[in-house]
């Protein structure tokens, strides 16, 4: 009985990560896909910014820069939320015959 026990155990064990690191991928493509949406938001605040600088300043900010870095940035997180999963999804198997 107690090997019985440790063997469901340890199967449980072991496909547990699994069944979470699936969730939590999808819970990571979330977030990121919220952080590429919320870095698409700045865009207003940073034109009211660039229409506010004094254009006689010694000292300029270079607001194409900052657009330029955090395009690079909602690229990247992108190509990580596009790029195939390493696990194939699991999908309920199909009927295959349609008649009656």
């Amino acid at each position: 009985m107690r090997i019985t026990h440790l063997l469901v155990l340890g199967l449980l064990g072991v496909s547990l990560p699994v069944s979470f690191a699936t969730a939590d991928t999808d819970g990571e493509r979330t977030a990121l896909a919220q952080i590429t949406h919320e870095l698409q938001s700045i865009e207003p605040l940073i034109r009211q910014a660039k229409s506010q600088a004094n254009p006689d300043s010694r000292i300029h900010f270079r607001y194409d820069w900052l657009r330029q870095d955090l395009s690079r940035v909602r690229q990247g997180i992108q190509a990580h939320i596009d790029a195939p999963r390493s696990e194939p999804r699991i999908f309920p198997p199909l009927r295959g015959d349609y008649r009656r």
